[in-house]
């Protein structure tokens, strides 16, 4: 696939999975959302996994553990002015990485840039920017995944990291016309270019060597998450759990289930499982329908946790989905939801997404029994 193309793919999936998100979403309370306490799991590598994962009954909530801070590396000295051709093909010129946005559906390049020890140059969030060391940052998507022109403007940013994946694309614009450089870089979320989505921001941001050094760890592990799982999950191709990702804003009736090229697809390869929607030849995003879910007999549904929350539970999904109801997953009531600015985000914290998931899977109690 040549570059233009992949721009066009990148950019097209960005918008529709930012429209997704958007529908159905209400307007944040920042404050509210700061002093929210964080709930925390039990990591894989304390769990026993249930002998039969296929046979568990009942929801699951997958919960990072929080025992792995953000720990920024030395990013060195920035090597600046850098000029950078960014996913769009526009050619940018950064002179001044004091006054950071770093801004995405998911709040993926946010963390980026906090692990590359340019936390302190943040001077902003996107709601989805939830993680502990930058919840005190003004919020400049005040309403849902809506880009505010002027509370960026109020921020005085220097460089602007952004996809496609927030809009209105108007204001994007509207800030490179006021003289911000804004470096757009790639919307598609998935294991395989996480190393090089980390390598694009440290690019713009003139710390590419560091850049490099974090790209290198995160990789390494995600590898070893992998593997990890590998281990537990089961090994024969009929035991292996049979997954579906759906997307769900039942307020707005929005019922999507994602395929290959998606990123669940890859999420749900790295956790052992089988991705449903691609083995019957769904790619991308695609609304749910009868014939689908049935034919793909998902064992387990991975979905967003206000997602689930849109339909008052699994209870209001298996009512607004009656076919999801004559699946297995339906029958045994096996749906595992997941914060939605992590299930998907990709980046540095992948390695504690893909963990938290796999004990959600493979041994569904044990947050539950943590608990009490």
């Amino acid at each position: 696939m040549n570059r233009v193309t992949r721009v066009r793919k990148t950019a097209i999936a960005g918008v529709l999975m930012g429209a997704l998100l958007v529908a159905g979403c209400s307007p944040i309370e920042p404050t509210a959302k700061a002093e929210a306490p964080v709930e925390t799991g039990v990591a894989l590598a304390d769990v026993t996994p249930v002998e039969n994962p296929k046979a568990h009954v009942g929801p699951s909530t997958a919960l990072m553990t929080g025992e792995t801070p953000l720990e920024p590396i030395e990013p060195g000295t920035p090597q600046l002015p850098v000029t950078v051709t960014d996913m769009q093909g526009t050619e940018v010129t950064i002179t001044d990485t004091s006054r950071i946005l770093a801004l995405d559906v998911y709040g993926t390049t946010s963390r980026i840039v906090y692990r590359l020890g340019l936390g302190d140059q943040l001077v902003g969030r996107d709601t989805s920017t939830n993680f502990p060391e930058a919840r005190h940052l003004p919020l400049v998507t005040p309403a849902g995944h809506d880009l505010a022109a002027e509370a960026i403007l109020e921020l005085s940013p220097t460089v602007i990291i952004t996809d496609t994946s927030l809009g209105p694309w108007d204001v994007i614009l509207q800030m490179r016309d006021s003289g911000i450089p804004v470096v757009v870089v790639d919307s598609h979320r998935s294991i395989e270019n996480t190393s090089d989505m980390i390598r694009q921001v440290a690019e713009a941001l003139g710390v590419s060597e560091a850049g490099e050094t974090l790209a290198q760890e995160v990789e390494g592990e995600v590898n070893a998450k992998v593997q990890q799982i590998a281990e537990i999950a089961p090994a024969a191709q009929e035991d292996k759990l049979r997954i579906a990702f759906l997307y769900i804003r039942g307020g707005s009736g929005v019922y999507y289930m994602f395929g290959s090229d998606s990123g669940a697809d890859a999420l749900i390869s790295a956790l052992g499982g089988v991705d449903v929607a691609s083995e019957i030849g769904w790619s991308g995003m695609k609304p749910v329908n009868a014939e689908g879910i049935i034919a793909a007999a998902p064992d387990v549904i991975l979905t967003m946790t206000k997602g689930l929350e849109s339909t008052d539970g699994v209870d209001g999904l298996l009512e607004a989905l009656p076919e999801l109801a004559q699946t297995p997953a339906g029958i045994n009531k096996r749906i595992v939801d997941m914060d939605d600015t992590a299930i998907l985000s990709y980046g540095p914290a992948t390695a504690e997404v893909l963990d938290a998931l796999a004990v959600a899977l493979y041994a569904p109690d044990a947050n539950a029994s943590a608990a009490q």
